[in-house]
């Protein structure tokens, strides 16, 4: 009985055993399942928050879509300028040397010595990078006037003007700009536009199978080609004026006049006009005649003498003639009845 009773208790302490084994193992998969639910739902949202990163990488050449401000699709963005942007529009460029600008400006100098100050002025443009477009010069005593037209860098347009200024008394300054960025972006997009046009033009010439066709297409790409050489050129020339600007130098000698005498209009300015102009003529007239007054005394009395000679001797005959055939045929005596 005893050794009954003990074999009893020992299979009950195995089953007890074996049933805490199969909980603790039972609960460590059950631990182990949610722990793998976790790392795959935290996988999943993670491959979906990167997902359009990733699919857009690509076309994204810049990179901005793996940065943090750019993730969010209202995020604002910043341009060169450094001023936000909303939903992908550019607002416009409003810094200075971000905008194709044109200076142009003229001045007028009083100086003791035209031709020296000339020559300090080319030095001057020549140091700053430019060079003189023209030279017109009057003159070469004290009323001398010499006006130079000078091409110089935009950047040291202001410099140059302050220095010819201390070259003498300055007497005038006019200076004007003109904002071309507007322009120089329209020309760009004509130019890319027109290329492609002509692109596409050439691609048909290529795939022409008749003479009428051929004739046709190469008019169009000769139109095509003539339009995108003439806005090229205009571009250059905007270039040529934004990297260049443009001053007019006039320097005058101490006996110039200052100004220019203005216009006058009215009345009485008609009629100093008017004046002006009569004794002008007169004195062309008088001039005229005192240059052939010695050639009429010289051949023209001698002339008149002879015609007045010739005239006279038609006349006598004329005279003569009139009185024979005017004088009446005798009449004859009656005679008298037998």
């Amino acid at each position: 009985m005893t050794t009954m009773g003990a074999g009893m208790d020992g299979q009950a302490v195995r089953r007890r055993s074996a049933l805490l084994a199969a909980t603790a193992l039972a609960a460590a998969l059950v631990l182990t399942g949610c722990g793998a639910g976790d790392s795959g739902s935290q996988d999943t949202a993670g491959t979906s928050a990167d997902g359009p990163a990733a699919a857009n990488g690509g076309a994204d050449k810049d990179g901005l879509l793996g940065k943090p401000e750019a993730a969010g699709a209202g995020a604002p963005q910043e341009d060169r300028a450094g001023a936000p942007q909303e939903g992908g529009a550019a607002p416009p460029d409003l810094r200075v040397d971000q905008r194709a600008i044109i200076y142009t400006g003229s001045m007028r100098v009083q100086v003791d010595d035209v031709d020296a100050t000339a020559r300090e002025v080319t030095a001057l443009v020549t140091r700053a990078g430019g060079f003189v477009g023209g030279d017109q010069r009057r003159s070469a005593q004290a009323d001398a006037v010499a006006e130079l037209q000078l091409r110089v860098p935009a950047a040291k347009f202001t410099g140059v003007v302050d220095e010819i200024s201390k070259l003498g008394r300055q007497q005038s300054r006019e200076i004007s700009t003109e904002d071309a960025t507007e322009a120089i972006v329209d020309l760009d997009a004509r130019i890319i536009s027109q290329r492609a046009r002509v692109e596409s033009a050439r691609k048909l010439l290529a795939r022409a199978t008749s003479i009428t066709d051929l004739v046709s297409l190469e008019n169009e790409l000769g139109r095509r080609e003539a339009d995108l050489a003439s806005l090229e050129a205009k571009k250059r020339r905007l270039a040529d004026l934004t990297a260049l600007s443009t001053i007019t130098v006039t320097l005058a000698g101490p006996a110039a006049k200052d100004t220019p005498e203005k216009e006058e209009t009215g009345f009485l300015a008609g009629l100093t006009g008017s004046w002006k102009a009569f004794v002008a003529s007169l004195t062309v007239l008088l001039t005229v005649l005192g240059a052939l007054l010695p050639w009429l005394l010289t051949f023209g009395v001698p002339v008149a003498v002879l015609l007045l000679v010739l005239r006279r001797r038609r006349k006598a005959p004329t005279v003569a003639v009139a009185a024979t055939v005017s004088a009446p045929p005798p009449v004859p005596a009656a005679r008298s009845a037998p």
